[in-house]
């Protein structure tokens, strides 16, 4: 074992095999809480079909009745829920009760367990004031949005306790909060992210019951029209919150199925991922359809199966003696330089500035074109730090995530990473505070869609491009090199608040050309890569194949670079400026395919920077002049 690794860390560990007894237990709190989840959507249809006072302003009783003595629709409906959540309480009592004597004193199951029959009582009495104070069926006061948020925190609390409850009994290791570092907030920051979500979703939920939804763009326009309930000027709210929080979880479930390795995490992770992306798909089609009962049942179900995914993904990821892979040093040099006082240009190499310089370009010429001039001192400072941060942050949770190759090739053996001048818990931390401050800095100097975009693009490369594709496929930097298109698009949202038709096509110049100059650069390092094991396509099929691709890609290039021309997008100064960088770049492309030497590949890949460059530059100025 590393002297770096944790105390009591196994590297193959596993949820343990529980005992027999312990594996029923597991499997009826694994009942108890698909009931509950049963119960929970049950309730969401009393709500959506105005039952709320089925059984009139008694509680427990039904007007004022054990058994009502006569039944309409509404009363039906509100009984049922009623007795449905009383037997809910009873197999969590029962299940409290046999955790306490399954487990012994100190047994987080017990713990779990306890916490699970507290917050069904206090869903009880929250369910007794709903009734009580009458913030039921066509109630829309904010004292009933304020109750409904607090009780959709307590259902998750309840739920998730549920889910813990059946997690450990099942084998999963006693949590170890301590020194977790950045993996352990980035955690916490996810789940206070979904939290948000659901809360916000139950308010939206109870807006979209009062008022039903219109059409989108009523939706938009209502945002900032006084006159309407407050209620539907929050219904904006929901949404992006969704946005938001669904790139930050696909991050930290992506972290943590890399860092925190284990069949409990990766399963976890996966459902975590793929739950959340259909609940976005969900949550559109809701939009669409006007939120029939139905989908808002469906949406609130998804909704806490994505919570209770989380929580099992807490529970492995933080798990005593999980494995835990930021820790461990890759290399005889990184753990030798241990403890080494790191300097600040050491903290600048993570972000790779030189890498950085073109994107920050990109980003600030898609600004300029987009306000046809000047855009701002405050926005333009705002865009190029929080830009910057942004691509720094994605920059070093790369290397952190790619230290095993990094030892292996010459050109980045020597990154801080790597010496462990920076040791990699640090950098992650390091990695994460820049996205974090750059999500802040973008959101108040620009606009929220700016923000999310960026996210979105470091994200998209981390997750997509170095996690899924890197290692896998020569096509890696062709999908994954559309992490690098998205700097233009962030410039624009940033001025404009929306993207158009040209913003997108400056996103498709970028996307096509990152081949061409990637490839090129490629050839020159492609022994690099082959020692490291990376599927870059030199390594894989060859300079032939590799120079054939670039040549096609710049074919590619160029043909949507004079695109907007034709669709009046641009004037003839970008028109003739752009056809001059084009032939230039086609003819360095068949000289390379001609001859694929060394030095047309330095001369290939030099240039190629100096085309987007000018490119972008000749843009900016162009909108400047037409506009």
């Amino acid at each position: 074992m590393n002297a770096n690794t944790p105390r009591g860390s196994d590297t193959t560990m596993r949820a343990v095999p529980p005992s027999p007894g312990r594996a029923r237990f597991a499997n009826f709190a694994w009942f108890v809480l698909a009931y509950n989840l049963a119960v929970i959507v049950w309730g969401a249809f009393v709500r959506a079909s105005f039952s709320g006072d089925g059984c009139g302003s008694h509680w427990p009783l039904c007007d004022g009745a054990l058994i009502p003595p006569y039944f309409d629709s509404k009363t039906l409906i509100e009984f049922s829920h009623r007795m449905m959540s009383a037997l809910d309480g009873l197999l969590v009592l029962g299940l409290a009760i046999w955790a306490y004597r399954l487990f012994a004193k100190g047994s987080p199951v017990r713990k779990a367990a306890l916490v699970s029959l507290l917050f069904i009582v206090f869903e009880a009495l929250i369910g007794r004031g709903l009734v009580k104070f009458g913030w039921v069926a066509h109630d829309a006061s904010s004292a009933r949005a304020v109750v409904l948020a607090v009780h959709l925190a307590n259902t998750f609390v309840l739920i998730g306790a549920l889910a813990l409850c059946a997690a450990w009994s099942a084998g999963i290791p006693r949590p170890k909060f301590k020194g977790q570092g950045a993996m352990g907030w980035a955690i916490a920051a996810a789940i206070v992210g979904l939290l948000a979500i659901g809360i916000s979703g139950a308010v939206t939920a109870l807006g979209d019951t009062l008022y039903p939804l219109s059409d989108a763009h009523a939706t938009v326009a209502d945002i900032s029209d006084p006159t309407k309930h407050f209620l539907v000027r929050l219904r904006i709210l929901h949404p992006l919150l969704a946005l938001v929080v669904g790139l930050l979880l696909t991050l930290v479930a992506g972290l943590a199925m890399k860092l925190r390795p284990s069949a409990n995490t990766r399963t976890a992770a996966l459902w975590v991922i793929g739950i959340f992306g259909s609940q976005l798909g969900l949550g559109l089609l809701n939009v669409v359809l006007k939120a029939p009962i139905p989908m808002q049942m469906a949406h609130l179900l998804l909704a806490d199966v994505s919570w209770v995914a989380l929580i099992v993904l807490a529970a492995g990821a933080l798990a005593e003696g999980v494995e835990r892979v930021e820790w461990v040093p890759q290399s005889e040099a990184e753990g030798a330089r241990a403890g080494e006082r790191a300097t600040w240009r050491a903290y600048v190499a993570l972000t790779k500035p030189r890498v950085i310089s073109l994107l920050l370009f990109t980003t600030i010429t898609a600004m300029f074109a987009a306000a046809g001039g000047w855009p701002g001192l405050w926005p333009l400072v705002g865009v190029l730090v929080g830009g910057y941060m942004s691509a720094g942050a994605a920059n070093t949770i790369n290397m952190v995530l790619e230290r095993d190759l990094d030892a292996l090739m010459r050109r980045t053996s020597t990154r801080p990473t790597i010496t462990h001048q920076i040791p990699a818990p640090k950098a992650l931390t390091f990695g994460l505070g820049l996205a974090a401050a750059s999500f802040a800095i973008l959101g108040l100097a620009s606009n929220l869609m700016a923000a999310m975009l960026s996210l979105a693009g470091l994200v998209f490369y981390v997750i997509v491009y170095t996690m899924m594709l890197k290692r896998r496929t020569w096509q890696n930097i062709v999908i994954g090199g559309a992490a690098g298109a998205f700097p233009p698009l962030v410039g624009w949202a940033a001025v404009t608040g929306s993207l158009s038709p040209l913003a997108w096509t400056l996103f498709g110049i970028v996307f096509l050309w990152t081949p061409v100059h990637f490839w090129a650069l490629a050839l020159l390092i492609k022994d690099d890569y082959h020692s490291a094991g990376v599927p870059m396509l030199p390594v894989v099929h060859g300079e032939r194949a590799t120079v054939l691709q670039i040549v096609g890609y710049a074919v590619l290039t160029a043909a949507l670079t004079v695109l907007p021309w034709f669709l009046g997008q641009v004037g003839s100064l970008y028109l003739w400026t752009a056809i001059a960088l084009d032939v230039l770049l086609l003819v360095r492309s068949m000289q390379l395919y001609v001859d694929p030497a060394r030095p047309r590949a330095v001369s290939l890949y030099k240039y190629s920077m100096l085309y987007l460059a000018i490119l972008f530059l000749t843009i900016a100025v162009d909108q400047a002049r037409i506009v």
